[in-house]
């Protein structure tokens, strides 16, 4: 299990990374809601990777990996049959952006949270991903520079998850 710290520090065992949480710290899921810049608290399954074939190769990984298409997104519209689900763009109701401009989303991770059953409103696209220069914090999401994404990547696998913490890694 990857475990990452309210602190903005992932510990992967032997190693221990960087990386960048909500724009507004971590809380408990239970209080998680759309568009609040939180990282749930709790225990997330990775479900599968998506990646930037034109950006990237495929990474190395035991997981599932899927390459993006320009035209896929991830709805993040509580009153749509689709929150929280990957989608087609241009999509009806409000929906992000996958393939961005920026590298920020040019490997993700799909952490399984608000997903089994889906809530509206709890929450969605809460990935891992790439870390922005400066680890500037994300809307929600657990972000990592590219190298420390690959070697997370390469140590885990189907039934692995991410345990987001209250407790920091440095007291």
């Amino acid at each position: 299990m990857i475990t990452v710290h309210a602190d903005g520090w992932l510990d992967a065992g032997a190693d221990v990374i960087r990386c960048a949480l909500g724009v507004n710290g971590v809380a408990a899921a239970s209080a998680k809601r759309e568009g609040d810049g939180c990282t749930p608290v709790g225990v997330w399954p990775f479900r599968r990777v998506l990646y930037r074939p034109d950006r990237v190769e495929r990474p190395r990984t035991r997981l599932a990996t899927m390459p993006l298409r320009p035209e896929d997104g991830w709805c993040d519209d509580p009153a749509d049959a689709a929150y929280n689900r990957a989608v087609t763009l241009p999509y009806p109701a409000s929906a992000e952006a996958l393939w961005r401009a920026d590298e920020l989303y040019d490997v993700i991770v799909v952490l399984g949270h608000n997903d089994d059953p889906v809530i509206a409103a709890a929450g969605s696209a809460i990935f891992l991903h790439v870390a922005s220069a400066g680890y500037a914090p994300t809307q929600g999401c657990v972000a990592v520079s590219r190298v420390d994404l690959g070697k997370v990547l390469a140590a885990v696998g189907p039934g692995d998850a991410l345990a987001i913490q209250l407790a920091p890694l440095r007291p």
